[in-house]
């Protein structure tokens, strides 16, 4: 299950055979330590670093996994054969990750080891093989963050599928960043020039990754092309993790000021006005002029209202928890962004969850806000 195979120019015609043995390996040592380092680490590893990193990875299992049992309904189809219609997440598996395993913490290693388990099921059907493996991607890289495996798993669809790494570069590439190596990154989406995405994720990327210049011009170049609300919303975020407030302003102006093409475009109006607040009370905001005490306020989210809750002590922030919402996809953004704000006592320069970028805004905004309200 967690054995690699041999080389990724196998001949195609053998991995049925060999998925067949691999996929049902099975590593019983308890507690094996991962493969991955933490997320977000600064380290710089050498590419031959990060290449080790993933191969061991790809033949060790993660220090939880047997300590999560198998789990999920009798009545769930493990072959990707029943319909999406009428919505089943008890019978449909790629809806019982979107409903059950995705919105629910608790079940993120569940959701793992049960698609560990498609694998084997599967082991003779190739394409059903690369579907599993691109949800198990996605685990690893989403929920997780254990961004070895990630990259592991997305090689391995890309192996058993019809598509390149191209397709999955801007995952790939945020592993291999935040593995350590930012060449790799790099050396992957340089050649991307049209940010094709919902959420502007390579303007992100790449504001992430330090190049604000190169984000900015993919930015304007997608703004050009179609949907300018995600392209300069998506600019404006990347100004802001920057630093250039007036800038990001600027962006979230012309956010404002796009054309409605879509029906989503009302709500990247709200987000960037919230944005914009925020911003103005950034450089207001005094932790000394915060009496002790919990402040709240509510703020609209990618599904719904939520509500975020500060605590306040000596002048510090203590906490920050987001005590009511409606997200379903929010992926590791609630727990990510919270952390960030209290360990930096700042709700500047906080970056937004890859993947939730919505969720992740709206609590640096909302935080901003119930500070700003407690201060005298």
């Amino acid at each position: 299950m967690f054995c690699s195979l041999m080389t990724r120019r196998c001949p195609m015609q053998l991995l049925p055979g060999l998925l067949t043995i691999l996929f049902l390996c099975t590593a019983s040592v308890r507690g094996q330590a991962s493969a991955a380092p933490s997320a977000g680490t600064t380290n710089q590893l050498s590419r031959q670093q990060v290449e080790a990193l993933i191969a061991e990875a790809g033949k060790t299992p993660p220090v939880w996994w047997n300590d999560v049992k198998l789990v999920y309904p009798p009545t769930l189809d493990l072959t990707w054969t029943v319909t999406n219609k009428p919505w089943n997440p008890q019978r449909n598996l790629g809806q019982y990750t979107w409903d059950i395993i995705n919105p629910n913490p608790g079940k993120w290693r569940e959701g793992v080891r049960l698609m560990h388990h498609v694998l084997t099921v599967n082991k003779d059907n190739k394409e059903k093989l690369a579907k599993t493996a691109a949800h198990l991607a996605g685990m690893y890289h989403n929920l997780l963050r254990d961004w070895a495996r990630a990259a592991f798993w997305y090689r391995k669809t890309v192996q058993l599928s019809a598509y390149t790494e191209d397709y999955y570069a801007m995952e790939l590439g945020e592993c291999y960043w935040k593995l350590g190596n930012r060449d790799m990154c790099v050396d992957l989406i340089k050649d991307i020039t049209d940010d094709e995405t919902w959420q502007g994720s390579l303007i992100k990327l790449w504001a992430d990754l330090g190049d604000l210049d190169r984000a900015l011009k993919i930015a304007e170049a997608k703004a050009h092309d179609d949907m300018p609300d995600i392209a300069f919303r998506a600019a404006g975020d990347a100004c802001r993790l920057a630093g250039k407030s007036d800038q990001a302003i600027a962006y979230y102006q012309k956010v404002i000021a796009a054309p409605k093409e879509w029906k989503g475009a009302d709500k990247n109006i709200k987000r960037a006005r919230a944005s914009m607040e925020a911003i103005r009370l950034f450089d207001q905001l005094n932790l000394k002029r915060v009496p002790d005490g919990v402040y709240q306020h509510q703020i609209e989210a990618y599904a719904g209202p939520m509500t975020v809750a500060v605590t306040v002590q000596n002048a510090r922030i203590q906490s920050v928890r987001v005590v009511q919402h409606k997200e379903k996809q929010f992926y590791t953004a609630i727990a990510d962004t919270t952390t960030r704000i209290v360990e930096k006592q700042s709700v500047k320069g906080i970056d937004l969850t890859t993947g939730a970028t919505i969720t992740a805004e709206a609590i640096v905004n909302a935080t901003a806000k119930a500070l700003s309200q407690g201060m005298r």
